[in-house]
């Protein structure tokens, strides 16, 4: 069983390493790390690339998450029978594809910020987290134009949620998996934060529909 969590752990982490912007980017014939911020995102590809390829990156993204921790944390590759698995192996198996993302082997460990592999691995475990982020990233959005502050927000917003509503979790590591993603998406968008201190953020000023309205 433990030798079947590590193939786990493992094939997640290389199914995350696979980049949708990178993928997508070949087949337009244009890297994405070139353009931009150069960051193999899915932000960066909608600056850059447009909706429609942004899209696409992010469908690949949620994908690899949601397939890893639903799927892949069951497989038994060593054993012919299945014997079930274990909640810490699907969290590890989900967390694994976001690591892969952020630090794809593939790539010379220059990959995204890891937020669209941790909306598929949430579809998967909870559902409503993402709905809760989504709401939070929205508002953000549309008051300050910050994509990646937005993303921080909506990340932590999942383990406050959790803290006030005292809800019944099927997961019991839930909650602590929640603080450890907040953290890791901060950690992955230190480079806006810094910009943001510098005045040099890019926003995205469509978005902000109140500002339109009072000018």
């Amino acid at each position: 069983m433990i030798n079947n969590t590590i193939l786990n752990i493992f094939l997640s982490y290389l199914i995350g390493s696979f980049s949708g912007s990178l993928f997508l980017g070949k087949l337009k014939g244009v890297d994405i790390r070139k353009h931009g911020s150069g960051n193999a995102g899915g932000t960066n590809a909608f600056r850059t690339q447009g909706f429609v390829f942004a899209l696409g990156v992010l469908m690949i993204d949620i994908l690899k998450g949601y397939i890893c921790a639903k799927y892949i944390s069951y497989f038994m590759l060593l054993n012919s029978e299945y014997i079930g698995t274990s909640e810490l192996n699907i969290l590890l198996c989900g967390l694994s594809a976001i690591i892969g993302h952020v630090y794809p082997v593939y790539h010379k460990f220059k990959g995204g910020k890891g937020a669209g592999a941790a909306i598929g691995m949430l579809l998967a475990l909870h559902p409503t987290s993402v709905g809760i982020a989504l709401l939070h990233w929205i508002i953000i959005l549309i008051l300050t134009g910050f994509v990646g502050f937005g993303t921080m927000v909506a990340a932590s917003s999942i383990p406050i949620y959790l803290y006030i509503s005292g809800e019944n979790l099927t997961f019991n590591y839930y909650p602590i998996l929640s603080i450890f993603l907040a953290l890791f998406i901060i950690f992955t968008h230190r480079s806006n934060i810094l910009r943001m201190i510098n005045g040099n953020e890019n926003q995205f000023e469509k978005a902000m529909i109140i500002k339109k309205l009072f000018n």
